[in-house]
């Protein structure tokens, strides 16, 4: 059931954040945000969360670094969150990048909102 799964959306567009949490509380998930990447650091060590959509590019820590960093925490419950990077510019990253950082999945900005939503439910699914 999707009413108990709590996803983070990294992204420092309001737009972007806005249109991304009401398409996500539509499929009654629990939205936290972040606008940058020390705030993702905070999220995740103070909120138990199922998946984060993370904009490769966010201010102060980016993405990728903020994905790397996740990877590494001691708490395994942490390290192991499923992490769905969304960017506009993936021509600059190769899947062996986003492997190498510890990307579960991406999706291509401008989103597709049903894929949005399928890849969610694909890393949120028991």
């Amino acid at each position: 059931m999707a009413e108990s799964k709590t996803i983070l959306i990294a992204e420092d567009s309001s737009v972007i954040l806005n249109l991304t949490k009401k398409i996500l509380e539509l499929q009654k998930y629990k939205i936290l945000t972040a606008k940058n990447g020390g705030e993702v650091i905070k999220q995740v060590e103070n909120n138990k969360i199922d998946a984060i959509l993370m904009d490769l590019n966010i201010p102060v820590k980016s993405g990728m670094d903020c994905t790397r960093e996740i990877r590494a925490h001691e708490n395994k419950d942490i390290a192991n969150i499923p992490i769905i990077a969304v960017t506009g510019n993936a021509n600059n990253y190769s899947m062996e990048d986003f492997k190498e950082a510890g990307i579960n999945d991406y999706l291509p900005k401008p989103l597709d909102f049903d894929a949005l939503v399928l890849t969610v439910k694909k890393h949120t699914a028991q």
